[in-house]
């Protein structure tokens, strides 16, 4: 499918190396600046948790979704001085992502031991440190957005509701997730679960960055976002239920041993497979608009696909 507009693994892949290294640089000088005053059990907590870690998905996003236009072959260099006012929205972002997965480990949530190839943040330092690096990380990624440099106010405000509404969003299909129905969901209600759960921190990341484009492309990318935001969640689940701690980073099984409704616990392994592959068509079907200005986010969907963590 768009084999004509698709870039080669390779390139995506040196890309998203620069742009992984490009990003921890920003990200470490703005915690270094906001966290100066912060007790330094509470920053080693914070770096534990979000320093040099993770696919950087949502931080792509940003870039991506604000380099349609003016980026040939759609993958903008990350050093590229026009893209310095979209850092702070990129660095936000993760830092939520980060406390959502802090509070996701704890023993009253999921109760994980391993996260990144790591001990958890409240097995490395302790449940109450763990509680407050996530409080702490959310206000962080609002005082980001409200000092965000070269950026107007109106962009400021629309990626403070945007940022919001995503973290809210998450917040709802978690509590979902918690409290699951006593039968086998349908498929719709496991949907509209991760929707919220996985998809809207990937909505947000995708229209902070898209905040300046135009209607027509706005809703295209509102188009591909929620279906990629599900096969993310569909490739998660699958890979909960096949991959290993070493390859994962985190403990592999944990939907079956925790009688936690998955796409593979509700469709079984073969048909989630299916159902990841019909759902990332949607996701690319609804690029075919954007012709080569896509190629980037054409090459991140593959990436969400083919990912093995």
């Amino acid at each position: 499918m768009f084999d004509h507009l698709r870039l080669d693994i390779a390139t995506f892949q040196s890309w998203q190396r620069d742009f992984q290294a490009a990003f921890e640089i920003r990200l470490k000088q703005r915690l270094d600046d906001i966290l100066g005053e912060s007790p330094q059990r509470l920053k080693d907590a914070i770096g534990h948790a979000v320093i040099d870690g993770g696919k950087r998905l949502r931080p792509m996003l940003v870039i991506l979704g604000a380099s349609l236009d003016n980026t040939p072959g759609g993958l903008p260099d990350p050093n590229d001085p026009r893209l310095e006012q979209l850092w702070n929205a990129a660095v936000a972002i993760e830092l939520i992502h980060g406390y959502s997965l802090i509070h996701d480990d704890l023993p009253s949530m999921d109760n994980d031991d391993l996260r990144r190839g790591k001990p958890t943040v409240h097995r490395a330092f302790d449940e109450a440190t763990a509680i407050l690096a996530g409080d702490a990380l959310q206000s962080l990624a609002f005082s980001l957005l409200a000092d965000a440099p070269q950026t107007d106010v109106e962009t400021r405000l629309n990626w403070v509701s945007l940022l919001s509404t995503g973290a809210n969003r998450m917040v709802f299909g978690q509590q979902l997730d918690l409290n699951p129905p006593a039968q086998i969901p349908a498929l719709a209600e496991l949907t509209r679960m991760h929707e919220l759960k996985t998809g809207a921190l990937l909505y947000a990341a995708l229209m902070m960055g898209a905040s300046g484009c135009s209607a027509e492309d706005r809703a295209a990318l509102e188009a591909f976002i929620r279906p990629l935001g599900l096969a993310f969640q569909i490739q998660d689940d699958i890979l909960d239920a096949t991959g290993t701690a070493e390859q994962l980073g985190k403990t592999p099984g944990k939907d079956a041993a925790d009688h936690k409704y998955s796409y593979v616990t509700v469709l079984g392994l073969d048909a989630a497979r299916a159902h990841l592959n019909a759902t990332m068509g949607d996701a690319l079907n609804a690029l075919e608009p954007m012709g080569a200005r896509a190629c980037g986010l054409r090459a991140c969907a593959r990436f969400v696909l083919m990912r093995d963590h």
